[in-house]
């Protein structure tokens, strides 16, 4: 199983060949620009939150990227509505990005768990 650093840094690589053969009209470009700051932003914030300096730094970023990852989704479905000849390839990055999605969302919930019970003892 790939670590999340590259998994991340992967679904960054998929999502822009995946642009590189939309259509570049007017709409579809400003999609296109959200949707490659915020899957690069993913992978990016995800290396910063493994470099926190504490466990409320690491949720705080964490937070970050869940937040570009679940952006990155609705990217993604706006795309797919506008270009449905590309429905199957952009169908694969969604289920990635839920999948990244949940995994962050877990590793929010037991960072806020440890951070609770530290604060208990």
């Amino acid at each position: 199983m790939q670590d999340l650093k590259t998994r991340t840094f992967n679904y960054a690589i998929a999502n822009g060949r995946l642009v590189q053969d939309i259509p570049y009209d007017a709409v579809n470009r400003e999609y296109i620009s959200q949707l490659v700051r915020c899957t690069a932003s993913v992978g990016a914030n995800y290396r910063a939150a493994k470099r926190g300096k504490s466990d409320a730094d690491f949720l705080n970023k964490l937070k970050i990227v869940e937040e570009e990852c679940d952006e990155s989704i609705y990217f993604l479905e706006l795309l797919k509505a506008l270009n449905p000849t590309l429905e199957i390839r952009i169908n694969e990055l969604i289920k990635e990005g839920s999948e990244l999605l949940k995994i962050f969302v877990a590793s929010i919930i037991t960072t806020r768990e440890r951070i609770y019970n530290t604060k208990q003892k």
